[in-house]
């Protein structure tokens, strides 16, 4: 006997079903829930790797929580009160880090911009502008790690090069450049603008590139210097990306050690007696040294909130809103 669900009546049913079964409704709701289908791996990439972070943080801040997070309990702003009235080391910190930001911003915001027109517009040859571009990006292209211990070997006073070098030109030749200040110091701000510049030097390269030519010879018939040019062509027209690179670079500095950790090897005590310890380094220690993890997190999130007055600060001087105005020029 065969069996129901084989026989051709079942099967009428089936299509008369579903044909009579309307799709317009979830297709119409498949369509709607597309986009959001779509950017929902994107969404909960940010949440988990941003949003959850930051608010742990800014949870843990309002804590006392030491060694281990099942010991925690609430302490409102008596982590906030502890960095400006109990301990002694903020100040220090805060200081060092000013002159880290200000000092290495020259370096990565400005510095670069003048590496960008030297091989975008004053070399004309490809191949040595190629070559200068690949000798700034190799140290980002390196690991912090073996980059730290290049410098540690280039500036060992034994076999390095660099008292050697300093020799030949009767500069001074400190024994220790790791923990002599302020040969430290400007260690510190040489060895992480050498890897900063590299990145504004792609922005403003790429900005320059697109400038259309006709602009420079139009200069050039008019008899304009290379001075010129630069003045009023190359650095108006690169305003943008100068906001762009010199707000980027603040927020990376004021959270960056990495390269400090790295150099300074073995911990945040040897690079506070070398005078190099910054804030987020000192929040790192707090944290992960002292395992102070409410007390780190308040260092951090105070970290964060000059981070967005500097934002509102270049907003200001770059007039944010006057450059993201439409045009008013008709085409």
């Amino acid at each position: 006997m065969p069996s129901p669900l084989l026989s051709p009546s079942f099967f009428e049913k089936i299509i008369k079903r579903v044909k009579g079964f309307n799709f317009a409704v979830p297709l119409r709701i498949i369509r709607r829930m597309l986009p959001y289908i779509f950017i929902f791996p994107f969404f909960g990439y940010i949440t988990l790797t941003w949003i959850g972070p930051v608010a742990i943080t800014i949870i843990l801040s309002f804590t006392k929580t030491q060694w281990t997070i099942t010991r925690m309990y609430f302490s409102g702003l008596d982590n906030y009160f502890r960095i400006f009235s109990r301990d002694i080391f903020v100040f220090g910190a805060l200081k060092v880090t000013a002159l880290y930001v200000s000092s290495v911003l020259v370096i990565n915001a400005f510095f670069s911009l003048l590496l960008a027109i030297l091989v975008t517009y004053f070399v004309k040859d490809e191949r040595i502008a190629s070559a200068i571009r690949l000798v700034w990006l190799i140290p980002r292209i390196t690991p912090a790690v073996i980059y730290a211990l290049l410098w540690r070997w280039f500036i060992d006073p034994q076999i390095g090069l660099l008292n050697k070098i300093l020799g030949l030109f009767s500069l001074p030749t400190p024994n220790d450049w790791l923990l002599t200040t302020p040969y430290s110091r400007i260690l510190m701000i040489v060895v992480n603008g050498y890897v900063g510049a590299s990145f504004g030097m792609i922005i403003y390269s790429a900005a320059i590139t697109s400038i259309p030519r006709d602009l420079f010879y139009a200069a050039s018939i008019d008899g304009a210097s290379d001075l010129k040019v630069i003045r009023h062509i190359i650095v108006p027209l690169l305003k943008w990306p100068i906001f762009f690179v010199t707000v980027w670079q603040t927020l990376s500095l004021l959270s960056s050690y990495e390269q400090i950790l790295a150099l300074w090897a073995g911990g945040a005590g040897v690079a506070r007696a070398a005078g190099v310890e910054v804030w987020a380094l000192y929040a790192y220690s707090k944290a992960f040294y002292s395992a102070e993890y409410g007390y780190g997190a308040a260092l951090s999130v105070f970290l964060v909130i000059i981070g967005l007055v500097f934002i509102v600060i270049f907003f200001k001087v770059f007039g944010f809103e006057r450059m993201m105005q439409p045009s008013k020029v008709e085409v």
